[in-house]
């Protein structure tokens, strides 16, 4: 099986290298952006097939890059992260509070993963 491909956006380095050990140890290619209009021009070229958006983003924040990505990639599932209360994400199809452990990503993974894969 090819692996899921991943893009994550977060402004914190330190929790987008977190999710990017957690997905890549489950068997996925991950993508990291800092911000979204950089995830944009990443999935400009590679389309994931999953992306974990923090909400506190700078410039474009995390509530319109969503709206974007269900635009531009129907397809691709989306997990919202964020230290934020829950009650105010966007619809998703997962969420991932922080903090998350390795346990929660995997979860999320095992959730939204199709069927019969390897993951």
């Amino acid at each position: 099986m090819i692996p899921t491909t991943v893009l994550v956006v977060d402004d914190s380095e330190d929790q987008a290298e977190l999710l990017r050990r957690y997905l890549e140890k489950a068997g996925c290619s991950v993508t990291t952006t800092l911000n979204a209009e950089d995830a944009i021009a990443s999935y400009r070229s590679v389309t994931p097939d999953l992306a974990i958006i923090d909400l506190v983003l700078p410039g474009m924040d995390g509530w319109e890059l969503v709206a974007q990505v269900r635009r531009d990639i129907p397809k691709c599932a989306i997990v919202v992260t964020s230290v934020l209360n829950a009650a105010k994400f966007p619809a998703a199809d997962a969420i991932l509070p922080k903090p998350f452990t390795g346990a929660q990503v995997r979860q999320v993974l095992a959730d939204l993963v199709p069927r019969g894969s390897e993951l």
